[in-house]
């Protein structure tokens, strides 16, 4: 942005659309993610937790040794399904005018009128992308099986 003699010029403007997907979609996962990583936490048994403490680690140790480690085997599957939802969710941004993708579509269905292939090419795009998602967090969940913290 440029400061003018009367008014800031130039930037980055924000839409109230894109800032209404951006803290919709942030609060409902944000959510749902605190509520999976808090069911993963006290899936541990509470045994853990006094063992932990009766070998003298503190809390924080306890937390970042024994129990995240053990959790994370419950975390990881809901976890990934929660990014997948989050990001076919924002798909139904275009309810309220942020054409993410959805501009492919668009120019094919008005420059050639075939508007069956445009909603293939979007079809095909998201099913890449949640590939790649599952497969990112299919990756971090075999390394963490790998390193023994999961067994």
């Amino acid at each position: 942005p440029e400061k003018g003699r009367f008014r800031i010029t130039g930037g980055l403007q924000v839409t109230p659309e894109f800032t209404a997907l951006l803290v919709g979609l942030g609060l409902s996962a944000s959510a749902g993610i605190a509520e999976i990583v808090r069911a993963g936490i006290l899936s541990v048994g509470r045994g853990q937790w006094e063992a932990a403490r009766s070998v003298g680690l503190h809390d924080r140790q306890t937390m970042r040794l024994v129990v995240l480690p053990q959790a994370m085997r419950v975390i990881i599957p809901p976890l990934t399904s929660s990014y997948l939802s989050t990001f076919k969710n924002s798909s139904l941004a275009i309810a309220i005018g942020y054409p993410e993708l959805f501009n492919i579509y668009g120019t094919i269905a008005n420059q050639t009128g075939h508007s069956l292939e445009g909603i293939v090419i979007v079809m095909a795009s998201y099913l890449v992308l949640s590939w790649i998602i599952s497969g990112l967090v299919g990756l971090a969940n075999d390394r963490l099986n790998k390193r023994g913290a999961m067994r």
